[in-house]
């Protein structure tokens, strides 16, 4: 998921460079949602392995 983000972030820095303003916006805006879930996810599964005792590593 965060390398999805990565990769919208990267299109959007491109699109934006050669003046394609739309296309700039919304990879932008799907990066930050694309990074927004995988925060989301990664702080349940911290809190999944630790409710349930196994270590994080």
């Amino acid at each position: 998921m965060l390398r999805l983000a990565l990769a919208f972030v990267v299109i959007a820095f491109l699109a934006a460079m050669f003046g394609f303003g739309l296309i700039a916006d919304m990879s932008f805006d799907f990066a930050k949602i694309a990074f927004f879930v995988f925060l989301v996810l990664a702080v349940i599964s911290l809190l999944s392995n630790a409710l349930q005792g196994r270590s994080v590593a």
